[in-house]
């Protein structure tokens, strides 16, 4: 059986359990994927739950979902988020690293600035600061909603996951996409980016969950046979590179055991830095999220039945 956002491990709706009897609600696990700039599509998931009167039982995330996951858990609301988002990207009429490098700095200078250490293009000391800024949150334990965030271990090729301590450490870690941004030393690790590992990290929900939503926002780019396509520039060359990476992962990870939900919404040639296209970026990704909206419904509807 499929349901309007996915399909479901079981091919059904989750079977309520015996031990799940005393609980009013169910806790719902929410998984929040890397994917660049899509990742702003996290946020319609935030709002459709406020929605719903659902409030997560745990996060987590990794590169732009730790990001995303940080500023949910933290308290702020999901029209708050978009607004900040759109601060963020206002007056932007091409990518950020395009408007860097290009020498027209605008607000991002604030934000991102060219690197001056080895291993990265790009330092995203600034923005992380602003980050800690607006939330008023610095460590895992003063946030509302407990998450964990994925990174990667740059010499052990592992994943390692953050959950208490010092937040923002874990989320700069959590994005440093390798040839963008600098790798970032942290509790004697030099760490990376967590999507090279766990791309959607809904595992390290299962076991403390009752329904776990996995939100996949690697998209999909499309051959249209243009000069841009046949010929990929260095950049597209490789962050698509890392999505292909990121895509096979999910899909083995998928073969072994799945979340309760899979929402990947439908989010069609966006390149891993146009943030600037965060409207087409939502409007594409709306659909499955109505779809998901559906399909919860009609789950905790069986669980409180």
């Amino acid at each position: 059986m499929t349901t309007a956002a996915g399909v479901l491990p079981v091919f059904g709706f989750p079977a309520i359990q015996p031990s799940q009897a005393g609980r009013e609600k169910p806790r719902i696990g929410l998984a929040l994927g890397s994917g660049g700039a899509r990742g702003l599509s996290h946020v319609l998931i935030f709002a459709m739950l406020e929605e719903l009167g659902v409030k997560p039982h745990r996060i987590s995330g990794c590169s732009i979902g730790a990001i995303m996951g940080a500023l949910y858990a933290s308290g702020m609301g999901a029209e708050t988020i978009r607004d900040e988002l759109r601060g963020l990207i206002a007056e932007q009429d091409e990518n950020w690293f395009q408007t860097l490098v290009g020498g027209k700095w605008r607000q991002w200078a604030e934000f991102v600035q060219l690197s001056e250490r080895d291993g990265g293009l790009v330092d995203s000391d600034a923005f992380i600061g602003y980050l800690r800024e607006r939330t008023g949150v610095s460590r895992f334990g003063e946030l509302e909603i407990p998450l964990q965030i994925v990174a990667t271990d740059f010499w052990e090729r592992e994943s390692v996951v953050f959950e208490d301590g010092a937040l923002w450490p874990a989320v700069q870690a959590s994005m440093a996409m390798p040839g963008l941004f600098s790798p970032v030393s942290y509790r004697d690790k030099v760490l990376v980016d967590g999507g090279l590992t766990n791309p959607v990290p809904f595992d390290l929900l299962l076991d403390d969950c009752d329904l776990v939503i996995a939100v996949n926002v690697l998209g999909t780019r499309g051959n249209g046979g243009d000069q841009t396509t046949q010929n990929p520039s260095y950049f597209d060359n490789t962050f698509n590179t890392f999505q292909i990476m990121q895509y096979s992962i999910l899909q083995e990870k998928l073969r072994r055991e799945a979340p309760d939900f899979m929402i990947s919404p439908d989010i069609r040639d966006i390149r891993v830095l146009d943030f600037h296209k965060m409207d087409r970026i939502l409007e594409q990704a709306q659909p499955k999220v109505d779809d998901l909206r559906v399909d919860l419904e009609a789950a905790l509807r069986d669980w409180s039945a």
